[in-house]
């Protein structure tokens, strides 16, 4: 959770045209959501709000102080420009803490497999229950020498304490298999290839070498009939 308190300003413009005088002046439009209430609609320092949520995550948790009043406020969805990477619109949930909040955590894969095999993440995300102030910004899986044929499921992560599994237990999330070879990668290629009837041409220097060759019989033949 941010430990900085980001001070909002109530938003009465709505509309692109309120949005984007709202971005002019380096702020953020965002709304916040929850607990029964009406929407809060604010304005963020563009600045601040980047920075925490950037040291945040995914699911930056944030102390957004509206009139006085300190909200905590869980991150939702975050649009950002494209091209420039601005901040355009933030939408937070309303949480308090010791509140169980359901999100969706990254899954971070560490340390190098076997030899010769392939390592594979199924799946990037896993969705925890945790407390709102509490909450993992990762969680890493370690495929130190693990060999071809490992997997690892949900229900094998080491989740932090306080923190419950929500996801299928049996979901897939890493895949070890042996890793092919480059020689039977183009056995494989060429039998696909043969199999959909593709012929490549001969490079110009082997259609070459090849014309020589069929020249020279020609060429003997020439000589002893004179």
């Amino acid at each position: 959770m941010s430990e900085d308190l980001i001070k909002a300003e109530p938003r009465t413009e709505f509309g692109k045209g309120a949005a984007r005088r709202i971005r002019r002046a380096d702020k953020v439009p965002a709304v916040i959501y929850g607990h029964g209430n009406d929407p809060i609609h604010v304005a963020l320092p563009g600045h601040d709000t980047m920075l925490a949520i950037k040291h945040g995550g995914a699911n930056a948790v944030l102390n957004i102080e509206i009139e006085g009043k300190v909200q905590l406020a869980l991150t939702k969805q975050v649009q950002a420009d494209p091209i420039k990477g601005f901040l355009e619109h933030i939408d937070f949930v309303a949480v308090r803490k010791g509140e169980k909040v359901t999100v969706e955590v990254p899954v971070h894969v560490t340390g190098e497999a076997a030899r010769e095999t392939f390592v594979q993440l199924e799946n990037n995300v896993i969705t925890l229950e945790a407390e709102a102030t509490h909450i993992p910004e990762s969680i890493e899986i370690s495929v130190e020498g693990a060999e071809a044929g490992t997997q690892i499921t949900a229900a094998q992560l080491d989740l932090p304490t306080g923190s419950t599994l929500v996801s299928d237990a049996e979901q897939l999330i890493v895949n070890i298999t042996q890793a092919v070879s480059a020689e039977a990668l183009e056995a494989e290629l060429a039998e696909a290839e043969a199999d959909l009837g593709i012929e490549h041409e001969a490079p110009e220097s082997e259609t070459e070498a090849a014309a020589e060759s069929a020249e020279a019989p020609a060429a003997e033949e020439s000589a002893e009939s004179e």
